[in-house]
Protein backbone atom coordinates (compact mmCIF):
# COMPACT_ATOMS: atom_id res chain seq x y z
CA UNK A 1 0.00 0.00 0.00
CA UNK A 2 1.24 3.10 -1.27
CA UNK A 3 1.76 6.22 1.18
CA UNK A 4 -0.42 9.08 0.59
CA UNK A 5 0.68 12.71 -0.40
CA UNK A 6 -0.71 15.41 1.15
CA UNK A 7 -3.09 17.71 -1.21
CA UNK A 8 -1.39 20.57 -2.46
CA UNK A 9 -3.49 23.87 -1.94
CA UNK A 10 -4.59 25.53 -5.38
CA UNK A 11 -4.26 29.20 -5.32
CA UNK A 12 -7.59 30.20 -5.01
CA UNK A 13 -7.64 27.90 -1.57
CA UNK A 14 -4.37 29.92 -0.71
CA UNK A 15 -6.10 32.98 -1.18
CA UNK A 16 -9.11 32.26 0.76
CA UNK A 17 -7.37 30.70 4.20
CA UNK A 18 -4.87 34.06 3.82
CA UNK A 19 -7.91 36.22 3.74
CA UNK A 20 -9.66 34.63 6.56
CA UNK A 21 -6.63 35.20 8.61
CA UNK A 22 -6.80 38.82 7.95
CA UNK A 23 -10.71 39.50 8.49
CA UNK A 24 -10.60 37.60 12.02
CA UNK A 25 -8.26 40.62 12.72
CA UNK A 26 -9.48 43.73 10.70
CA UNK A 27 -8.65 46.32 13.05
CA UNK A 28 -4.98 45.52 13.18
CA UNK A 29 -4.57 44.00 9.45
CA UNK A 30 -5.97 47.90 8.82
CA UNK A 31 -3.26 49.51 10.94
CA UNK A 32 -0.55 47.49 9.36
CA UNK A 33 -1.39 47.70 5.62
CA UNK A 34 -1.70 51.77 6.77
CA UNK A 35 2.04 51.94 7.46
CA UNK A 36 2.88 50.51 3.99
CA UNK A 37 0.25 52.45 2.52
CA UNK A 38 1.82 55.76 3.45
CA UNK A 39 5.18 54.89 2.81
CA UNK A 40 3.79 53.64 -1.04
CA UNK A 41 2.04 57.23 -0.86
CA UNK A 42 5.21 59.26 0.04
CA UNK A 43 6.69 57.32 -2.87
CA UNK A 44 4.36 57.93 -5.56
CA UNK A 45 3.72 61.50 -4.71
CA UNK A 46 7.15 62.68 -4.32
CA UNK A 47 7.97 61.28 -7.97
CA UNK A 48 4.43 62.47 -9.01
CA UNK A 49 5.23 66.01 -7.84
CA UNK A 50 8.58 65.97 -9.51
CA UNK A 51 7.62 64.45 -12.56
CA UNK A 52 4.29 66.84 -12.81
CA UNK A 53 7.03 69.63 -11.58
CA UNK A 54 9.67 68.87 -14.76
CA UNK A 55 6.60 68.23 -17.18
CA UNK A 56 5.34 71.87 -16.53
CA UNK A 57 9.47 73.14 -16.59
CA UNK A 58 9.46 71.01 -20.33
CA UNK A 59 5.83 72.45 -21.63
CA UNK A 60 7.12 75.93 -21.02
CA UNK A 61 10.68 75.51 -22.39
CA UNK A 62 8.61 73.73 -25.55
CA UNK A 63 6.58 76.76 -25.53
CA UNK A 64 9.36 79.41 -25.59
CA UNK A 65 12.42 77.68 -27.59
CA UNK A 66 15.19 76.24 -26.23
CA UNK A 67 17.53 78.18 -29.07
CA UNK A 68 17.87 81.34 -27.13
CA UNK A 69 21.48 82.66 -26.68
CA UNK A 70 22.59 85.62 -25.04
CA UNK A 71 25.79 87.99 -25.24
CA UNK A 72 26.65 90.94 -22.90
CA UNK A 73 30.14 92.72 -22.24
CA UNK A 74 32.86 91.10 -19.86
CA UNK A 75 35.56 92.31 -18.41
CA UNK A 76 38.82 93.71 -20.19
CA UNK A 77 42.18 92.75 -19.45
CA UNK A 78 42.09 94.89 -17.00
CA UNK A 79 39.47 93.69 -14.68
CA UNK A 80 37.28 96.87 -15.74
CA UNK A 81 33.87 96.66 -17.75
CA UNK A 82 34.08 96.11 -20.99
CA UNK A 83 31.22 97.36 -23.55
CA UNK A 84 29.29 95.53 -26.99
CA UNK A 85 29.97 98.39 -30.34
CA UNK A 86 26.66 99.67 -31.18
CA UNK A 87 27.26 97.66 -34.48
CA UNK A 88 26.91 93.84 -32.50
CA UNK A 89 23.33 93.50 -33.21
CA UNK A 90 23.39 93.97 -37.16
CA UNK A 91 27.37 91.56 -37.05
CA UNK A 92 24.92 89.15 -34.92
CA UNK A 93 21.67 89.09 -37.29
CA UNK A 94 24.45 88.33 -40.43
CA UNK A 95 24.80 84.93 -38.75
CA UNK A 96 23.35 82.27 -41.44
CA UNK A 97 21.35 79.88 -38.80
CA UNK A 98 20.30 83.27 -36.83
CA UNK A 99 16.20 83.88 -36.96
CA UNK A 100 15.84 86.72 -35.18
CA UNK A 101 18.27 89.13 -32.98
CA UNK A 102 17.21 91.61 -30.15
CA UNK A 103 19.02 93.50 -27.33
CA UNK A 104 18.26 95.87 -24.37
CA UNK A 105 21.06 98.69 -23.27
CA UNK A 106 21.61 99.19 -19.38
CA UNK A 107 20.84 103.22 -18.57
CA UNK A 108 23.15 103.13 -15.98
CA UNK A 109 22.53 106.72 -13.96
CA UNK A 110 18.60 106.00 -14.90
CA UNK A 111 16.96 105.44 -11.49
CA UNK A 112 13.35 104.87 -11.31
CA UNK A 113 10.52 105.72 -8.90
CA UNK A 114 6.95 105.91 -8.83
CA UNK A 115 7.11 109.34 -7.68
CA UNK A 116 9.98 112.36 -7.30
CA UNK A 117 9.16 112.41 -3.32
CA UNK A 118 10.95 109.30 -3.35
CA UNK A 119 14.29 109.65 -0.98
CA UNK A 120 16.99 109.13 -3.95
CA UNK A 121 18.44 106.01 -2.28
CA UNK A 122 15.01 103.84 -2.14
CA UNK A 123 15.50 102.21 -5.84
CA UNK A 124 14.18 99.21 -4.94
CA UNK A 125 16.59 97.34 -7.37
CA UNK A 126 15.23 98.60 -10.21
CA UNK A 127 16.93 98.86 -13.66
CA UNK A 128 16.27 101.21 -16.53
CA UNK A 129 16.93 99.80 -19.64
CA UNK A 130 16.74 101.20 -23.32
CA UNK A 131 14.52 98.08 -25.00
CA UNK A 132 14.46 97.31 -29.44
CA UNK A 133 10.93 96.93 -30.56
CA UNK A 134 11.37 93.20 -31.60
CA UNK A 135 12.24 92.09 -27.87
CA UNK A 136 9.10 90.41 -27.03
CA UNK A 137 8.86 88.26 -29.64
CA UNK A 138 12.64 87.53 -29.47
CA UNK A 139 12.47 86.56 -26.13
CA UNK A 140 9.00 84.67 -25.71
CA UNK A 141 7.89 87.80 -23.75
CA UNK A 142 3.61 88.93 -23.47
CA UNK A 143 2.15 91.96 -21.96
CA UNK A 144 -0.01 91.33 -19.13
CA UNK A 145 -1.48 94.58 -19.29
CA UNK A 146 -1.36 97.36 -21.52
CA UNK A 147 0.67 97.60 -25.19
CA UNK A 148 4.32 97.45 -26.24
CA UNK A 149 6.29 99.95 -27.79
CA UNK A 150 5.12 100.46 -31.77
CA UNK A 151 7.43 102.70 -33.94
CA UNK A 152 6.14 105.68 -32.93
CA UNK A 153 5.09 105.31 -29.67
CA UNK A 154 9.53 104.21 -28.81
CA UNK A 155 10.49 108.01 -29.51
CA UNK A 156 7.76 109.65 -26.75
CA UNK A 157 8.75 109.44 -22.92
CA UNK A 158 6.65 106.01 -21.94
CA UNK A 159 7.92 102.87 -20.13
CA UNK A 160 6.81 99.20 -19.94
CA UNK A 161 7.36 97.93 -16.80
CA UNK A 162 8.25 94.54 -15.89
CA UNK A 163 6.37 92.44 -13.64
CA UNK A 164 8.05 92.49 -10.34
CA UNK A 165 8.97 96.61 -11.17
CA UNK A 166 5.62 97.05 -11.69
CA UNK A 167 4.97 95.33 -7.93
CA UNK A 168 7.39 97.05 -6.48
CA UNK A 169 6.12 100.60 -8.08
CA UNK A 170 2.39 100.04 -6.86
CA UNK A 171 1.73 100.23 -10.57
CA UNK A 172 -1.59 97.37 -11.05
CA UNK A 173 -2.50 98.79 -15.00
CA UNK A 174 -1.19 100.74 -17.37
CA UNK A 175 -2.93 103.80 -18.10
CA UNK A 176 -2.61 107.52 -19.79
CA UNK A 177 -2.52 109.25 -16.26
CA UNK A 178 -0.07 106.35 -15.09
CA UNK A 179 3.15 108.01 -14.40
CA UNK A 180 6.76 106.93 -12.77
CA UNK A 181 9.62 109.09 -12.12
CA UNK A 182 12.54 107.69 -14.85
CA UNK A 183 15.82 109.70 -14.99
CA UNK A 184 14.81 112.87 -13.57
CA UNK A 185 11.68 112.52 -16.13
CA UNK A 186 8.10 111.70 -16.27
CA UNK A 187 7.40 108.82 -18.42
CA UNK A 188 3.77 107.46 -18.99
CA UNK A 189 3.33 103.30 -18.03
CA UNK A 190 2.14 102.48 -21.79
CA UNK A 191 2.04 98.56 -20.28
CA UNK A 192 3.08 95.96 -18.02
CA UNK A 193 5.00 92.46 -18.85
CA UNK A 194 4.34 89.05 -17.81
CA UNK A 195 7.02 87.72 -15.91
CA UNK A 196 9.33 85.73 -18.48
CA UNK A 197 10.85 83.04 -18.06
CA UNK A 198 14.20 82.83 -20.56
CA UNK A 199 15.07 86.36 -19.09
CA UNK A 200 14.36 87.07 -15.48
CA UNK A 201 15.92 90.36 -15.71
CA UNK A 202 13.24 92.10 -17.80
CA UNK A 203 11.24 91.65 -14.54
CA UNK A 204 13.10 93.92 -12.73
CA UNK A 205 13.32 96.73 -15.65
CA UNK A 206 11.57 99.88 -16.39
CA UNK A 207 11.54 99.66 -19.94
CA UNK A 208 12.07 102.73 -22.25
CA UNK A 209 12.08 103.05 -26.37
CA UNK A 210 15.58 102.57 -27.95
CA UNK A 211 15.19 106.15 -29.35
CA UNK A 212 13.56 107.65 -26.10
CA UNK A 213 16.20 106.73 -23.76
CA UNK A 214 18.60 108.35 -26.37
CA UNK A 215 16.34 111.41 -26.62
CA UNK A 216 15.62 111.41 -23.00
CA UNK A 217 18.33 109.87 -20.84
CA UNK A 218 21.31 110.19 -23.46
CA UNK A 219 21.87 106.45 -23.61
CA UNK A 220 24.67 105.42 -25.45
CA UNK A 221 23.66 103.59 -27.36
CA UNK A 222 25.65 100.35 -26.63
CA UNK A 223 23.22 97.45 -25.88
CA UNK A 224 24.48 95.55 -22.35
CA UNK A 225 22.34 92.44 -23.53
CA UNK A 226 21.78 90.72 -27.06
CA UNK A 227 19.22 88.17 -27.20
CA UNK A 228 19.41 85.98 -30.25
CA UNK A 229 17.63 83.00 -31.66
CA UNK A 230 18.85 80.47 -34.14
CA UNK A 231 17.81 77.36 -36.02
CA UNK A 232 17.61 74.86 -33.12
CA UNK A 233 19.66 72.25 -35.39
CA UNK A 234 22.28 75.03 -35.34
CA UNK A 235 22.30 76.44 -31.82
CA UNK A 236 25.74 75.34 -30.72
CA UNK A 237 27.33 76.57 -34.15
CA UNK A 238 26.47 80.17 -33.33
CA UNK A 239 27.32 79.69 -29.65
CA UNK A 240 30.65 79.00 -30.86
CA UNK A 241 30.96 82.20 -33.16
CA UNK A 242 28.79 84.61 -31.19
CA UNK A 243 31.51 86.34 -29.45
CA UNK A 244 33.56 86.92 -32.37
CA UNK A 245 30.90 88.00 -34.21
CA UNK A 246 29.55 90.75 -31.59
CA UNK A 247 32.78 92.09 -30.64
CA UNK A 248 35.80 91.04 -33.70
CA UNK A 249 38.32 92.93 -31.50
CA UNK A 250 37.94 91.28 -28.60
CA UNK A 251 35.51 88.36 -28.15
CA UNK A 252 36.98 87.32 -24.69
CA UNK A 253 35.28 90.79 -23.25
CA UNK A 254 32.24 89.04 -24.56
CA UNK A 255 29.99 86.94 -22.26
CA UNK A 256 27.51 84.24 -23.97
CA UNK A 257 24.57 82.32 -22.05
CA UNK A 258 22.07 80.21 -22.48
CA UNK A 259 19.09 80.81 -20.94
CA UNK A 260 17.75 77.70 -20.88
CA UNK A 261 20.94 76.23 -19.61
CA UNK A 262 19.51 76.92 -16.06
CA UNK A 263 16.24 75.98 -16.47
CA UNK A 264 18.38 72.25 -17.13
CA UNK A 265 20.36 72.95 -14.17
CA UNK A 266 16.80 73.38 -12.02
CA UNK A 267 15.90 69.86 -13.44
CA UNK A 268 18.40 68.38 -12.15
CA UNK A 269 18.36 69.80 -8.84
CA UNK A 270 14.98 68.82 -9.16
CA UNK A 271 15.85 65.22 -9.49
CA UNK A 272 18.67 64.50 -6.63
CA UNK A 273 15.84 66.45 -4.26
CA UNK A 274 13.70 63.64 -5.39
CA UNK A 275 16.61 60.84 -4.43
CA UNK A 276 16.60 62.58 -1.09
CA UNK A 277 12.88 62.42 -0.91
CA UNK A 278 12.49 58.63 -2.29
CA UNK A 279 15.15 58.10 0.54
CA UNK A 280 12.78 58.75 2.86
CA UNK A 281 10.14 57.30 1.37
CA UNK A 282 11.67 54.10 1.67
CA UNK A 283 12.19 54.71 5.44
CA UNK A 284 8.79 54.89 5.65
CA UNK A 285 8.01 52.01 3.61
CA UNK A 286 10.40 50.00 5.54
CA UNK A 287 8.40 50.86 8.91
CA UNK A 288 5.05 49.77 6.99
CA UNK A 289 7.31 46.10 6.64
CA UNK A 290 7.89 46.37 10.12
CA UNK A 291 4.62 46.25 10.85
CA UNK A 292 3.83 43.85 8.59
CA UNK A 293 6.21 41.58 10.61
CA UNK A 294 4.75 42.08 13.97
CA UNK A 295 1.59 41.75 12.95
CA UNK A 296 2.46 38.54 11.56
CA UNK A 297 4.46 37.37 14.77
CA UNK A 298 1.60 38.50 17.03
CA UNK A 299 -0.75 36.45 14.92
CA UNK A 300 1.67 32.97 14.80
CA UNK A 301 1.63 33.50 18.81
CA UNK A 302 -2.07 33.81 19.23
CA UNK A 303 -3.09 31.25 16.57
CA UNK A 304 -0.73 28.48 18.61
CA UNK A 305 -3.85 26.47 19.15
CA UNK A 306 -5.29 26.85 15.78
CA UNK A 307 -1.77 25.75 13.98
CA UNK A 308 -2.18 23.12 16.38
CA UNK A 309 -5.49 21.47 15.07
CA UNK A 310 -4.55 21.94 11.73
CA UNK A 311 -1.39 20.25 12.11
CA UNK A 312 -3.61 17.60 13.56
CA UNK A 313 -5.80 17.28 10.85
CA UNK A 314 -3.43 16.52 8.49
CA UNK A 315 -2.09 20.27 7.57
CA UNK A 316 1.66 19.71 6.65
CA UNK A 317 4.70 22.77 7.14
CA UNK A 318 5.07 23.59 3.99
CA UNK A 319 1.15 24.40 4.15
CA UNK A 320 1.44 26.22 7.14
CA UNK A 321 4.01 27.97 5.95
CA UNK A 322 2.37 29.07 2.98
CA UNK A 323 -0.83 30.41 4.68
CA UNK A 324 1.43 32.58 6.97
CA UNK A 325 3.16 33.51 3.92
CA UNK A 326 -0.14 34.02 2.05
CA UNK A 327 -1.59 36.64 4.63
CA UNK A 328 1.54 38.65 4.55
CA UNK A 329 1.45 39.22 1.27
CA UNK A 330 -2.18 40.23 1.05
CA UNK A 331 -1.80 42.42 3.67
CA UNK A 332 1.50 43.97 2.04
CA UNK A 333 -0.57 44.07 -1.52
CA UNK A 334 -4.04 45.86 0.11
CA UNK A 335 -1.40 48.63 1.52
CA UNK A 336 0.46 48.88 -1.97
CA UNK A 337 -2.89 49.33 -3.47
CA UNK A 338 -4.23 51.68 -1.00
CA UNK A 339 -0.61 53.26 -1.03
CA UNK A 340 -0.62 54.13 -5.07
CA UNK A 341 -4.21 55.16 -4.90
CA UNK A 342 -3.24 57.75 -2.71
CA UNK A 343 -0.10 58.97 -4.00
CA UNK A 344 -1.72 59.16 -7.13
CA UNK A 345 -4.34 61.26 -5.13
CA UNK A 346 -2.04 63.66 -3.67
CA UNK A 347 -0.15 63.93 -6.99
CA UNK A 348 -2.88 65.45 -8.67
CA UNK A 349 -4.46 67.42 -5.83
CA UNK A 350 -0.64 69.20 -6.00
CA UNK A 351 -0.18 69.44 -9.54
CA UNK A 352 -3.89 71.01 -9.86
CA UNK A 353 -3.31 73.94 -7.55
CA UNK A 354 0.21 74.53 -9.46
CA UNK A 355 -1.55 74.31 -12.72
CA UNK A 356 1.11 71.38 -13.65
CA UNK A 357 -0.22 68.68 -16.08
CA UNK A 358 -0.58 65.41 -13.49
CA UNK A 359 1.88 62.95 -14.40
CA UNK A 360 2.91 59.88 -12.31
CA UNK A 361 5.33 57.62 -14.00
CA UNK A 362 4.05 53.86 -14.73
CA UNK A 363 7.26 52.37 -13.51
CA UNK A 364 6.87 54.31 -10.28
CA UNK A 365 3.38 52.72 -9.82
CA UNK A 366 4.72 49.30 -10.35
CA UNK A 367 7.42 49.64 -8.09
CA UNK A 368 5.89 50.38 -5.56
CA UNK A 369 2.97 47.69 -5.71
CA UNK A 370 6.45 45.48 -6.50
CA UNK A 371 8.06 47.26 -3.19
CA UNK A 372 5.77 46.30 -0.78
CA UNK A 373 5.16 42.78 -1.87
CA UNK A 374 8.84 41.95 -1.75
CA UNK A 375 8.68 43.78 1.72
CA UNK A 376 5.81 41.78 2.99
CA UNK A 377 6.88 38.00 1.77
CA UNK A 378 10.34 39.04 3.24
CA UNK A 379 7.99 40.52 6.26
CA UNK A 380 6.24 37.28 6.46
CA UNK A 381 9.11 34.46 6.24
CA UNK A 382 10.18 34.01 9.68
CA UNK A 383 6.08 34.17 11.01
CA UNK A 384 5.51 31.42 8.53
CA UNK A 385 8.40 29.62 9.47
CA UNK A 386 8.26 29.60 13.35
CA UNK A 387 4.27 28.94 12.93
CA UNK A 388 5.11 25.64 10.25
CA UNK A 389 7.97 24.44 12.90
CA UNK A 390 5.11 23.82 16.08
CA UNK A 391 4.60 20.21 16.79
CA UNK A 392 1.07 19.66 16.91
CA UNK A 393 1.12 18.11 20.51
CA UNK A 394 2.99 21.93 21.65
CA UNK A 395 0.55 23.91 19.82
CA UNK A 396 -2.83 22.07 20.83
CA UNK A 397 -1.18 22.16 24.78
CA UNK A 398 -1.10 26.04 24.51
CA UNK A 399 -4.23 27.34 26.62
Amino acid sequence: MSEMKPARLAFADVVRVGGAGLRTRPLRAVLSALGIAIGIAAMIAVVGVSTSSRADLARTLEQLGTNLLTAGPGNDLFGEPATLPTESIEMIGRIGPVTAVSATGRVPDAKVYRSDRIPEIETNGLLCVAARLDLLSTVGATVANGTWFNAATAKYPAVVLGSTAAARLGVGAAGEDVQVYVGGKWFTVLGVLAPVALAPELDTAALLGWPAAESYLDFDGHPTTVYTRANEPAVEAVREVLAATANPEAPSEVKVSRPSDALAAKQAADRAFTGLLLGLGAVALLVGGVGVANTMVISVLERRAEIGLRRSLGATRGQIRVQFLAESLLLSALGGAGGVALGIAVTTAYATTQDWPTVVPPWAMAGGVGATLFIGALAGLYPAIRAARLAPTEALATP
